[in-house]
């Protein structure tokens, strides 16, 4: 098994930020209702926050 250091990072509440990024573009309720691309989102922003937490 490769020695491949892992990092946990706090991921809660990044549901409710992709909704709130969601209402802020004007997605429609049918577009908010999609897993899938909440998921999506969610993903987007725990990758920065992360990204932004390895410039500091």
């Amino acid at each position: 098994m490769p020695n491949i250091p892992i990092e946990f990072y706090d991921e809660r509440f990044t549901s409710v930020l992709a909704h709130r990024t969601m209402l802020d573009a004007g997605l429609k309720k049918k577009a908010r209702q999609n897993k899938a691309l909440v998921d999506e989102i969610s993903a987007t922003i725990i990758l920065q926050d992360y990204m932004n937490s390895k410039r500091k």
